[in-house]
C-alpha cells in the first residue's frame, strides 16, 4: 500500500466508525467466508451482511483495515492494547 493510501485512511476514520459492531462482526465472518480471489467477492460480502452495506463501501472499508495493519506492522502506529478481560460482544 503506498502512503498515500495510508493517509487516506486516517481522513476517512469517520467513515470506517459509522459501522456498528454487529456490522464489523459480520464483516470480518464474510470476509474468511469469501477470501481472496473469490469472483464479486465485495457484493457477496456485501449480501452476506444484510445489504446493509454496498459492495463499494464494504470494499472501502477492507482497504482501510489493510492500512491500518500494514502502519501497525510498519512500527509507525502502535500495537493496540486490548483489554483482555471480559467478554466479546
Amino acid at each position: 500500500m503506498s502512503s498515500g493510501s495510508s493517509n487516506n485512511s486516517r481522513n476517512n476514520v469517520n467513515v470506517a466508525s459509522n459501522w456498528s459492531k454487529r456490522e464489523n462482526k459480520l464483516f470480518e465472518e464474510a470476509l474468511a467466508y469469501y477470501g481472496e480471489g473469490t469472483p464479486d467477492r465485495w457484493h457477496k460480502v456485501s449480501r452476506a451482511m444484510g445489504g446493509s452495506k454496498t459492495a463499494e463501501e464494504v470494499h472501502r472499508h477492507y482497504e482501510i483495515l489493510i492500512d491500518d495493519v500494514d502502519l501497525i506492522k510498519s512500527g509507525r502506529v502502535p500495537f493496540p492494547k486490548y483489554n483482555t478481560q471480559g467478554t466479546w460482544n
